[in-house]
């Protein structure tokens, strides 16, 4: 292809001067109108083609005086789009929402019919659903969720923006805020929520607990039992929930978590503290607790030893939680009674042990000798360890599984003085010691292990549920009570344990899975309730024994001291 010739060479356009000042030109030209990064303007495509327009006028032998002053109209023309451009951007900054101290006159209660109480649960661990932080953190009222902060940089103040929920309160001191506005909203409307959120009951209110019957209603109207509510199951921590079940019916115990100020004591005194008002709630949103967090924190304290993944052992956990609980209310390792733990539970026990040696005599035939000297000592406990006898292994002459019984007095010989004991070399007798505890737990040891298979005994243990007499297993002393007086007991809880077959083809012991409940008695209406997780059931008084009992908590009865009589 031909190229075309051009009209006048390039030697002469470029010694031909331009018609207009080139320093005119410069000085019109706004800010902002240079190439960027290689790329040309609208501003310089314009100058770039009013060039060859006046190209052409020059020739054409046109006057370039009026080509200056259209040159500077369409500047400004092209100049006025960009600052408006930069004059809205101006307006769009300060229309963003400002920060304010306090609702404006006449909207003191804006939003606050967006909350949705239905969606609140304030049981699970407060962490800030974006950055999962503990710190600051605030409750949304509208869909639940915890974000932390409220300034304007905030996980909660981007919330507001973003969904339009607006009212929020802090976790830690229950005040309620407007966000993105930022104040305080002071409305009694929002007294049930920050109750909620954490349940102060006062001391003649906890004081009536146990005299007075009360039922409350929740959101949906369902009647509920304060004190005898479901915890939730998450996953497999039944045997948690029947411990602190059990813990929280507990007068003395349950009492001092209600009433006392521990905000400055650890996060596992605090949290136990939350749950046990949450559970003796008379004004809760459900008819159930969750115990998310304070198992979340026992199973940071614990190594993961006890969380609620997998299922553990329920007195395992009950000698992990009271010792614990003991060392973080300040208490002594060494010094009794030094925490509310120990001046419960705490008794004391006398141990007589004797070696046992084995000799050859001149037959050689093994004889066992008893060491003369007999030992004595005494040791504390929180809980006393009761061993069952060892379950039948054949069928009776029916071909039926015999299950047996045993009274509850006859496991309890094991600390009357009298029986004895063997372990490795050595015999061991056991006796309590006075003054024995207000409270009593008893372990019925069920599951035993060897190097092959777990076994476990489902012997029957009866009982009576009031009026047990604990003077047989007590050495006398007269100084602290008179000989031959009873000492009662009285049953406050019943963790119970039932085997469930997994497969029906199983033989006993082979696919189990375990299943914990608590019996406890609600003493305004003496009455006995079982809970199994979310499950509340009455059950007779006369049927509790006829289940696998594990854990016991007995009471010590009040004994009310007789008068002098007044002389005349």
């Amino acid at each position: 292809m031909t190229k075309r010739q051009a009209e006048e060479s390039l030697e002469s356009l470029r010694a031909r001067d331009s018609p207009v000042s080139k320093k005119a030109r410069v000085d019109d030209l706004p800010q902002g109108s240079t190439d960027i990064n290689g790329f040309s303007s609208p501003l310089n495509r314009t100058l770039f083609s009013d060039g060859h327009r006046r190209e052409d006028d020059e020739r054409n032998g046109s006057n370039s005086l009026p080509v200056v002053d259209q040159e500077n109209e369409e500047l400004e023309q092209a100049v006025s789009p960009m600052e408006s451009h930069e004059h809205q951007e101006e307006q769009s900054a300060y229309s963003a929402p400002s920060r304010q101290n306090a609702p404006l006159d006449g909207y003191t209660d804006l939003y606050l019919d967006t909350i949705d109480r239905s969606v609140l649960d304030f049981d699970f661990e407060k962490l800030c659903s974006v950055t999962l932080s503990n710190i600051n953190v605030y409750a949304c009222l509208v869909c639940g969720k915890y974000y932390q902060g409220r300034g304007p940089k905030s996980h909660a103040y981007f919330h507001a923006l973003e969904v339009g929920h607006h009212v929020y309160v802090n976790m830690q001191s229950k005040r309620v805020y407007v966000l993105p506005e930022g104040y305080e909203v002071k409305s009694k409307s929002l007294e049930d929520i920050k109750f909620v959120v954490d349940p102060q009951l006062s001391k003649d209110e906890v004081s009536k607990l146990d005299r007075e019957p009360k039922d409350a209603l929740d959101l949906g109207g369902k009647k509920y039992r304060p004190g005898f509510v479901g915890m939730n199951n998450i996953k497999e921590n039944d045997y948690f929930n029947v411990v602190i079940q059990a813990l929280a019916h507990i007068p003395p115990l349950r009492n001092f978590y209600m009433l006392e100020n521990l905000s400055d004591k650890s996060e596992l005194v605090q949290r136990f503290s939350v749950l046990v008002r949450k559970i003796w709630n008379t004004r809760a949103f459900k008819t159930h607790v969750s115990p998310h967090e304070l198992l979340q924190q026992i199973s940071r304290l614990s190594g993961k030893r006890f969380d609620l993944l997998r299922q553990s052992d329920p007195v395992n956990f009950l000698s992990w939680f009271l010792n614990n609980m003991h060392l973080a209310l300040g208490g002594s390792k060494s010094k009794p009674g030094t925490s509310i733990i120990h001046n419960i539970f705490q008794g004391k026990l006398k141990v007589e042990s004797q070696q046992i040696t084995a000799k050859a005599d001149a037959g050689d035939r093994l004889r066992f000798e008893e060491a003369a000297e007999v030992l004595v000592d005494s040791m504390r406990y929180l809980m006393l360890t009761l061993d069952l006898p060892a379950a039948p292994l054949f069928q009776d002459e029916l071909d039926k599984n015999i299950i047996p019984q045993i009274p509850l007095t006859s496991i309890l010989s094991k600390y009357d003085g009298l029986k004895s004991q063997e372990h490795l070399n050595t015999r061991k007798r056991y006796r309590l010691l006075h003054p024995l505890p207000p409270y009593l737990l008893f372990h019925i040891k069920r599951f035993s292990k060897n190097k092959f298979v777990s076994e476990r005994n489902p012997t029957i243990v009866t009982f009576p549920v009031r009026s047990l007499d604990m003077s047989p297993y007590v050495e006398p002393n007269p100084s602290l009570h008179p000989p031959g007086e009873p000492i009662w007991y009285d049953l406050v809880a019943n963790v119970t344990h039932e085997a469930v077959r997994t497969r029906d083809d199983s033989v006993e012991g082979e696919a189990e899975r375990k299943v914990w409940r608590v019996q406890v008695k609600d003493r305004a209406r003496d009455e006995w309730l079982e809970i199994q997780d979310l499950f509340v059931e009455r059950v007779a008084t006369e049927t509790l024994f006829t289940k696998e009992s594990y854990l016991m908590v007995w009471e010590r009865r009040k004994t009310i001291k007789a008068k002098n009589p007044s002389s005349r």
